[in-house]
């Protein structure tokens, strides 16, 4: 076989896929996660691949895509369905195409039924499913964009006419299995154990899920290709430096400390509690009172939030506005206090 397969996964279950060609050396991921980036890239690396496309089987909803970023980084196409939105995809396929990768083809099957743009891609002796079909269930069909008779027809119409020895590697396992077969899943699946249209869809409709972790800023991340709120604040954090709570508290107790200590939380919090000798601008105020508040562009200016984040998020807003030796307090306001520093009320 001239196939090169590696199964990666996060620690919430979430599945990627790299496949590579071993005579061309070229590959593929597919369903790729924005904390593994660097996972990917080191294993193709080890395997001396060339990454050539990057492929969801569908627009995600409980976890970040990485195409879009690694795209960008390596300068190669995304692949979806026709049906997808996102803007940032530049290969579109559909029911019945194939993808060729050196040596291997990929078929296309549309399977909408989780998400209109659902696919799931059939290679060699494996499909993978996607949020399709999953080991011992099935892609919900209660979020946006899901449908439980499309489900129904992708399932029993389309999916589950493969060959009975088909392995099947879905894009979430929620156990230690690593993959089923066609046959296994249609022997042992309860959810195809409904196979009669009308109550398979009325069990689809009752199955009253809870809601994944942050559906509304994955779909829309996954959608438009914007940023997520811990993106902003990683790539914040690149460009700033930090300073620890022990020597903030050594230059404040100094009689010189060489610092401006800009607390950017909200007027409450900063009324019930601040570091000594802060002055206050919240994050959200920075840039309206910044020519008023901080006159002195060469100063070295900290600033601290609660936790940390919203700091970053301001010391590189200051950079950007000419700043140059803004600083972020690394640990926040709430680390502060845990290490008994002195508050003043």
């Amino acid at each position: 076989m001239a196939m090169i397969f590696h199964q990666i996964a996060t620690a919430r279950g979430c599945q990627s896929y790299l496949i590579g060609c071993s005579e061309q050396r070229s590959a593929i991921i597919i369903d790729p996660e924005l904390t593994l980036q660097d996972n990917y890239l080191a294993l193709l690396a080890k395997e001396g691949l060339r990454l050539h496309y990057l492929l969801d089987t569908h627009t995600h909803a409980d976890h970040f895509s990485a195409s879009q970023a690694l795209a960008k980084r390596l300068q190669v196409p995304v692949i979806m369905h026709r049906n997808s939105p996102a803007p940032f995809v530049s290969f579109h396929v559909d029911d019945g195409e194939m993808i060729r990768l050196g040596s291997l083809k990929l078929e296309i099957l549309h399977t909408p039924g989780h998400t209109e743009d659902s696919i799931c891609i059939y290679v060699e002796d494996r499909v993978l499913t996607g949020d399709t079909l999953l080991l011992g269930g099935t892609g919900r069909s209660d979020l946006p964009g899901g449908n439980p008779e499309k489900l129904y027809n992708s399932l029993f119409n389309r999916l589950l006419y493969l060959p009975p020895e088909t392995r099947v590697y879905p894009a979430h396992i929620y156990s230690n299995r690593q993959y089923s077969s066609i046959s296994n899943e249609l022997a042992t699946n309860p959810r195809l154990q409904i196979s009669e249209r009308a109550a398979f869809i009325q069990q689809m409709n009752n199955l009253n899920l809870s809601m994944p972790d942050h559906l509304s800023e994955a779909l829309r991340t996954n959608l438009s290709g914007g940023k997520t709120v811990a993106g902003l604040i990683a790539e914040a954090a690149e460009k700033v430096p930090f300073m620890s709570l022990s020597e903030v508290a050594l230059r404040i107790q100094s009689k010189s400390p060489d610092i401006l200590l800009l607390d950017v939380r909200e007027s409450d919090a900063f009324r019930q509690g601040r570091i000594p000798g802060a002055i206050h601008i919240p994050r959200g105020q920075l840039e309206l009172q910044v020519n008023d508040r901080l006159q002195d562009p060469t100063q070295r200016i900290v600033t601290y939030c609660q936790f940390g984040k919203i700091s970053t998020l301001a010391a590189a807003t200051l950079k950007q506005l000419g700043f140059d030796r803004a600083v972020a307090l690394d640990g926040g306001f709430n680390a502060w206090q845990e290490q008994g520093y002195p508050i003043n009320n």
